[in-house]
Order: structure tokens, then sequence, then C-alpha cells
């Protein structure tokens, strides 16, 4: 079963791939109609839930003030997401915990580096060293805490079969 869920991961990851190259080929007006789009359905649902009753004016000039925050925000997460399932992939391999969240690491951040490559040939977009090390660092901290979970629940797991037994 656990064959299957990394062989899963493994074919995730690679789709992944897809969708981070297919955002990272959208001409610079595409690309920031969607993130402002966004940044704005953020502050719209933040005024609703806290019921400040801001006017249209006022939202969307806070979408704009924190849209640059939103973008890198979730370039972190798509590269937290495809770690992360670099990670679970190679739980396949014979490697400690130790390797498989350097390679996945790093797999993620040889991979943002050619996605900002991708995207000096792409119209108004540009590659930022700078975005290499965000996304390199959003791959860090997902696997990180995907790692410090998994590592949790296992303790947790083998902490109830412990009690089980002992008390059979």
């Amino acid at each position: 079963m656990m064959r299957m869920i990394r062989t899963a991961a493994g074919i995730l990851a690679l789709f992944w791939m897809c969708v981070i190259f297919a955002f990272s080929a959208q001409e610079k007006e595409e690309s920031g109609a969607v993130s402002e789009s966004f940044s704005y359905r953020i502050v719209r649902s933040a005024d609703s839930l806290l019921g400040l009753n801001w006017n249209d004016e006022r939202l969307h000039e806070i979408a704009d003030t924190i849209e640059g925050y939103v973008r890198k925000a979730a370039h972190m997460v798509e590269f937290g997401i495809l770690s992360v399932l670099l990670y679970i992939w190679m739980g396949n391999r014979p490697f400690s915990v130790r390797k498989r969240i350097f390679f996945s690491s790093l797999i993620a951040a040889l991979y943002a580096a050619s996605d900002e490559t991708h995207q000096l040939f792409v119209a108004g977009r540009s590659g930022r060293i700078s975005d290499v090390m965000i996304d390199s660092a959003g791959a860090i901290l997902g696997v990180l805490v995907f790692a410090g979970v998994e590592k949790c629940i296992i303790f947790l797991w083998n902490r109830r079969k412990y009690r089980e037994t002992e008390s059979s």
C-alpha cells in the first residue's frame, strides 16, 4: 500500500511540475491578473469576516499593497508542495529521512532555477535569483514541516501500539 502511495506521489510531483511550468508560461499581464484577483479575494474575505465594511476602492488599495507578498507566498507554497511530493516519493528508496529531506529540497531548488530560466523567455517576465531563493526556502520549509509532522505521527502511533501491547 505504501509503495503505491509513494509511486502516486512521484506521479503527482511530475504533474505539479507541469502546473508550475504552466503558471510560469503565463505572460506578465495574465500572471498579474491572477495574483491581483487572488489578493482582492483575500482582502474581501477578511473584510467580510471581520465586519470592517471597507468600500471597493479601499479593498483594491489594500489588495494592491499585499499582492507582492501574496505572490511570493504562493511561490513558497508551490515549491513546498513539490518538495513534499518528492520526499514522499523518495520513501521508495533506501534513504534516511535526512537524505530524503536534502534531495527533495535540492531537486525542488533546481527546478526553481530552471523555472526562473524559463521565465526569461516569457513576454514581460523575468528570471530572478531572489525568486529562486524564495522558492527554495519554500521547498525546504515545506518538507521540514511535513517531515516533522510525519515524525510526530509515527511517534504517537508507536506509543499507542506499545501501550496496547503492554496492557494486554
